[in-house]
């Protein structure tokens, strides 16, 4: 058994052993304060206007009135944000920034500081969103500070701000269409010191779900923590979350979608997620311009998807799914081990008052990838067609100084550098052949500004290299090292945000000009042993906040990508054009737009908001019309569509809330997303809350 395992294995018993220490460490913190966390913006007033680049935060209060149902939801409305929509639950993540494909993943996702992902290097990163049921508030911050946090930045850092411990107990149940059913617990408590703490957050839904793609989800996030001392804190804390999804890559045929016909194209398929991690954060304030953070974190992440293959030829002639007796159990299983350390300075260098930041990460990944030959009459058991252990070990480090050259003027230097080796062991190779693998550095530097102009306005620009590595299946494909590179992105944006009077407001240009964009090894053969070409990312990005006086305020954003395309023709081994210069990029509609209209008066808020998502394009070809091909996976341009939200909060007093949404209020029919069939966007839903706090 590895470590990794052993220390996943005994999590109860780890936090009984913290809550152990809490009851024997008696020390004398004076004032209540919040668990170790790592921000990548801050929750102080002045931290936003410390970045060199765009920043959004969904905030507690936002999250309660929006009564979102996943994380994709949750972020919908921040500028530079796409989504490309598969189930209203949103298990599997595909979220896209300033012109990033939202079938991607170049945007690095945090829980607490923790990556998300299963495997940063190893494997997809799609498979594991964390449930909002837990979350505090959401921070996103792109533009050079990014850097500090890892590869896959292209994008920026989106980091889910877990909820902290209040004392009291909490009951939460909801329910509402397609028998949605939800309940949650929250508890807290705090010595009579201060000087420990211990919170759970405890959710268990269900669902029959949008045209019967149901699951069965269980989530447990149990915190603790404690002074250590005057000034150290430490803290803990695991979660361990269960999803059994009836649902597949499959979706409805062009005809079927057509008639309005609405049910599960796959309705014996299922994507069973299972993931625990362990967290632990210990925080050190050396002195009054000192700070240490060093986190310790540990995950496993097991993730099958049993799927039963088809008749191609007779779905074709049916215009539905028709399957066969053969199932397929496409199932890894993910670890990761990381330490990072934070080192946090605020010093005079060369005469100009700093503040450095000094950073050193080790991770660990290992992914077990297996096929299991099944059938109906042996459901998921069977022949293993696919057995191989793949593996990534990486090594970064970070300096970054912040020069405070004027009370209004700070600039900010930054270098990363992150070297990693990937390897592949494949156990159904001889021995004399099965392993491979590869090694790269890269050195990223980045460089950002903040200009105060005036007491209510900044203005912000920042330019940085940055990468995400060519996974294990792409660059060690065949057993043979491929000798990919890494994508980089030179990444340029200028902005301004601030405020005056009844306005809040930020606008931000940006610019992604790729040197490589990698093609997976698995969608054309001839590309197994090429690179990608030069792709180019640039538009506009905005928020707009207006009070508008008695209890009413506007809240509005939208993302304009003028460009999202390809420099210079593709070509297979061939040399035949696959991909033509300035053919634009999938799923990145030119116009994404949000505004709602809030109001607030006594206990009650409400809001109705207004989110548009414009045509995109769902292959390379930038084919039009919606049709399949004989493998069975879609094309075609999705047309724009809009969708209107109604949300409602009352608070009878300050233990009884009250709360109801309904989604797509005017029950618009429209296209999320294709693969291999139409992902039909969810239907009109309402939803109720009631919430008592003890």
């Amino acid at each position: 058994m590895s470590g990794r395992h052993r220390l996943l294995s005994q999590p109860l018993a780890l936090s009984l052993a913290i809550l152990g220490l809490i009851g024997s460490h008696a020390v004398l913190a004076q004032e209540p304060r919040s668990l170790p966390s790592i921000k990548v913006v801050g929750d102080a007033e002045d931290e936003t206007a410390r970045q060199p680049g765009a920043v959004a935060i969904v905030t507690t209060e936002e999250l309660e009135l929006q009564q979102p149902r996943s994380t994709e939801e949750a972020l919908r409305a921040v500028p530079g944000v796409t989504i490309k929509g598969e189930e209203e639950s949103a298990i599997v993540v595909n979220i896209g920034i300033r012109g990033l494909s939202s079938a991607d993943y170049k945007t690095l996702m945090l829980e607490d500081g923790v990556p998300v992902a299963p495997g940063l290097f190893v494997g997809n990163g799609r498979y594991y969103n964390p449930r909002i049921h837990r979350m505090e508030s959401i921070e996103v911050l792109k533009g050079a500070a990014s850097l500090r946090y890892g590869p896959s930045t292209i994008g920026g850092v989106i980091n889910y701000l877990t909820k902290q411990p209040k004392d009291g107990l909490e009951i939460s149940l909801r329910g509402g269409s397609w028998n949605n059913r939800e309940a949650s617990v929250e508890l807290g408590a705090t010595s009579a010191s201060q000087d420990a703490k211990f919170g759970a957050v405890i959710t268990r839904a269900s669902s029959d779900g949008f045209m019967d793609k149901g699951y069965d989800m269980t989530d447990v996030m149990l915190k603790a923590g404690m002074a250590l001392g005057e000034s150290q804190w430490l803290s803990l804390k695991y979660t361990d979350y269960q999803n059994d999804a009836n649902i597949s890559y499959r979706g409805l045929f062009l005809q079927d979608y057509k008639d309005g016909k609405r049910y599960n194209p796959a309705p014996d398929d299922y994507f069973i997620t299972n993931r625990r991690g362990i967290d632990l954060n210990h925080e050190w304030e050396i002195n009054e311009t000192t700070k240490l953070n060093t986190l310790v974190y540990g995950s496993e992440t097991v993730r099958d998807y049993w799927r039963y293959s088809t008749d191609n030829p007779a779905s074709m002639a049916a215009g539905r799914w028709v399957y066969t007796d053969n199932l397929a159990g496409n199932n890894r299983r993910f670890e990761r081990f990381g330490v990072e350390t934070r080192l946090q300075l605020q010093h005079q260098l060369f005469g100009v008052t700093s503040e450095t930041e000094l950073g050193l990460r080790f991770m660990d990944e290992e992914m077990l990838d297996q096929n299991v030959a099944a059938t109906r009459a042996t459901p998921r058991t069977g022949t293993l067609n696919t057995d191989r252990i793949d593996s990534a070990e990486s090594l970064a480090f970070y300096a970054q100084n912040r020069f405070l050259l004027s009370d209004k003027l700070a600039v900010t230097a930054g270098l990363r550098a992150e070297s990693y080796e990937q390897s592949r062991l494949d156990k159904k190779v001889p021995n004399t052949s099965n392993k491979v693998d590869t090694s790269n550095t890269e050195w990223l530097p980045g460089l950002g500004l903040t200009y105060q102009i005036n007491h209510g306005l900044q203005m912000f620009a920042s330019v940085y290299k940055a990468f995400s590595p060519a996974l294990n299946s792409d660059a060690l494909t065949g057993m043979e090292d491929q000798q990919l590179d890494a994508e980089r992105s030179v990444n340029i944006e200028a902005g301004l945000r601030g405020n005056s009077g009844r306005f809040t407001y930020e606008a931000t240009a940006f610019r992604m000009d790729f040197d490589n964009q990698i093609i997976p090894a698995n969608s054309n053969s001839d590309f197994q042993r090429t690179n990608g070409g030069k792709t180019l990312h640039q538009g506009l990005e905005g928020a707009l906040l207006v009070d508008l006086g008695a209890g009413f305020a506007i809240k509005s954003s939208a993302t304009y990508i003028a460009d999202a395309e390809f420099d210079g023709n593709r070509v297979d081994a061939n040399g035949n054009i696959t991909t033509p210069d300035g053919n634009r990029v999938t799923y990145t509609p030119k116009w994404v737009a949000n505004l709602a209209l809030e109001y607030a008066v006594g206990s009650l808020r409400s809001s109705l908001s207004v989110h548009h998502t414009g045509k995109q394009y769902t292959d390379v070809l930038n084919t039009r019309e919606i049709a399949e091909n004989t493998s069975g996976f879609f094309t075609g341009q999705i047309d724009g569509y809009t969708l209107v939200d109604l949300n409602l909060v009352y608070d009878f007093s300050k233990q009884l809330r009250l709360s109801t949404s309904v989604k797509n209020l005017l029950d618009e029919d429209y296209i999320a997303s294709l693969r291999q069939g139409i992902y039909v966007g969810p239907e009109r839903s309402v939803d109720v809350g009631v919430s008592y706090r003890f």
